[in-house]
């Protein structure tokens, strides 16, 4: 299993590793800061150098049994098993999906109804609701949403156990993504602290430390896309 070292650092943008595995699909290390593809976020892109070669990841995804699959460019040299490599992300590209996945959590506090479906990326996201009219004021929302991101609550995030999320179903927003259970222990993440939290829920994407750094959004488009389903758009402002 590689390990996730973005689960613990979001802002680790370089770090050693070695090569655990060469697949045909791609590079397996022991440890990464490459986010694999999953949740609506893409998976993290960026490059791998070692002495005698450097090489383009072209995303990560997630393989069997917990491993990270690191997926080059074509026609690329790969480094043996057991080279010591030195990964490096395409920092700006991550900390776009950090802002705008922080930011879809706050749009499902702002619009409080169960979330059916999500995307994100590095220039807009959307999340899909159980909401059979389309809301009556667009612009409140986005006021209120861009109040939280002002506020500059922090984001932090803890561990409860399987049987602790099964007690407490209502920690879970999303009606097609399940958190992944099976390993023990599922991973919260918590918008403000214990007295003026603004929203928990279970969730495996990277985020940024404080709201403030989301910057202003906008929400776009609101699209029927079924009996009872609305997506709801958001991009940033700037």
């Amino acid at each position: 299993m590689t390990v996730p070292m973005f689960i613990t650092d979001a802002y680790c943008r370089t770090a050693l590793a070695q090569v655990h595995a060469v697949t045909e699909i791609g590079i397996i290390l022991d440890q990464t800061i490459f986010y694999a593809t999953s949740g609506g976020q893409p998976g993290d892109r960026g490059t791998l150098a070692w002495d005698g070669g450097t090489l383009a990841i072209e995303v990560a995804i997630k393989g069997d049994g917990g491993d990270i699959v690191l997926v080059p460019e074509m026609g690329q040299s790969l480094p043996p098993v057991g080279t010591t490599v030195q990964q490096s992300i395409d920092w700006d590209y991550r900390y776009a999906h950090m802002r705008m996945h922080t930011a879809l959590h706050l749009l499902s506090v702002v619009i409080p109804l169960p979330v059916s479906g999500g995307s994100i990326s590095a220039a807009k996201g959307r999340l899909d609701f159980d909401m059979p009219e389309a809301p009556e004021d667009k612009e409140a929302l986005t006021d209120r949403l861009n109040a939280l991101i002002k506020a500059n609550y922090e984001v932090t995030d803890s561990w409860i156990t399987d049987a602790e999320l099964a007690a407490n179903p209502g920690l879970v927003k999303t009606m097609s993504v399940r958190p992944p259970m099976g390993a023990g222990r599922v991973r919260l993440v918590r918008i403000g602290n214990d007295i003026d939290q603004v929203d928990l829920q279970p969730c495996g994407g990277t985020h940024v430390r404080r709201t403030g750094e989301i910057g202003l959004v906008q929400i776009g488009k609101i699209e029927k896309k079924g009996k009872q389903n609305r997506r709801v758009n958001l991009i940033f402002q700037e």
